[in-house]
């Protein structure tokens, strides 16, 4: 019998509001928008863990406000399927700052990151203190 292939649910659509967990300055970002990731006509284009995002910053530094940025989503709160079956879910929606190379601009990230965005991004693995 084949297994239950792993889907992450894309749970946060554009407009929606993440905590910024990395030392950058921000604490409140929005995503503006989710490149490479297809759509439907007249739907919100969402995003999920592991994604990367374009967000602006909300609330933090003086520094980080009204600028655009990329981010990789590494938690959110909609649950999503394991390629095991196991369905994992978070408290609240999270992101990570990172640079146009894939860097993360922070130094350290607070609280759990999600296997996915793990794999997919090694530097914000090296970076976490706990993979879940």
């Amino acid at each position: 019998m084949k297994g239950i292939a792993g889907r992450v649910m894309r749970g946060l659509p554009i407009g929606a509001r993440l905590t910024c967990v990395d030392n950058t300055g921000a604490k409140i970002v929005q995503i503006i928008m989710t490149p490479n990731i297809r759509g439907r006509h007249r739907r919100l284009q969402s995003a999920g863990v592991g994604d990367l995002v374009i967000i602006s910053v909300k609330k933090g530094a003086n520094e980080m406000r009204r600028q655009m940025l990329k981010a990789v989503v590494i938690r959110q709160r909609r649950p999503f399927r394991r390629p095991d079956g196991t369905m994992v879910q978070f408290e609240d929606n999270a992101a990570v700052i990172i640079t146009e190379t894939g860097e993360t601009k922070g130094t350290m990230i607070k609280g759990p990151v999600a296997l996915e965005a793990a794999e997919r991004y090694p530097k914000i693995a090296a970076l976490a203190p706990i993979i879940v």
